[in-house]
């Protein structure tokens, strides 16, 4: 723990996360707020990314006794080994963890238990929607059909140009 940081102690702090701009956190905050959270953290960045900044300082302030909650095991990790790695060093610096949504709570055996069952679901479902998906590519690929924007596969100039510009100006 830092000097400078603010100091949580025995209470939940709970994390909203979505992933896209299109994708709003109310939802997630009335259910950490009804769960009695101290405090809440929002973060728009993807599970995928475990180095989402805002749950990253959330789980270095921290302190044993602490409870870290969310409302599904997603937007803690996608992937169960990050998932697990995450829940293991909250475990090792004595903090819990609490997924309102799913049958988890790492304050007993069962709930540890079901957190490796569930984590393992998901990875399961991911992999086969990753299997469908790289399929269907591979069908529409033997149809002829190539995927991706018309005019950048044709090489179309004033597509390109479009897209250059695009690009400074994000750049810029």
């Amino acid at each position: 723990m830092r000097p400078a940081q603010q100091v949580l102690s025995g209470l939940g702090h709970g994390c909203a996360r979505v992933s896209t701009g299109e994708q709003t956190l109310e939802s997630q905050l009335r259910a950490l707020r009804a769960a009695g959270c101290a405090t809440v953290a929002e973060e728009r960045a993807s599970v995928g990314d475990p180095a989402g900044p805002v749950l990253a300082a959330l789980l270095d302030r921290l302190n044993a006794g602490d409870t870290q909650v969310v409302v599904r095991l997603d937007r803690l990790g996608r992937f169960l080994l990050h998932l697990l790695e995450t829940i293991s060093a909250l475990q090792e610096g004595g903090v819990h963890f609490r997924s309102l949504g799913d049958p988890v709570d790492t304050a007993s055996p069962q709930g540890r238990f079901t957190l490796q069952i569930l984590g393992a679901m998901a990875e399961f479902e991911r992999a086969l929607v990753r299997e469908r998906t790289m399929s269907g590519l591979a069908a529409a690929r033997a149809e002829g059909r190539r995927g991706g924007n018309p005019g950048l596969v044709s090489g179309d100039r004033a597509m390109l140009y479009q897209l250059r510009l695009a690009r400074c100006d994000a750049f810029l």
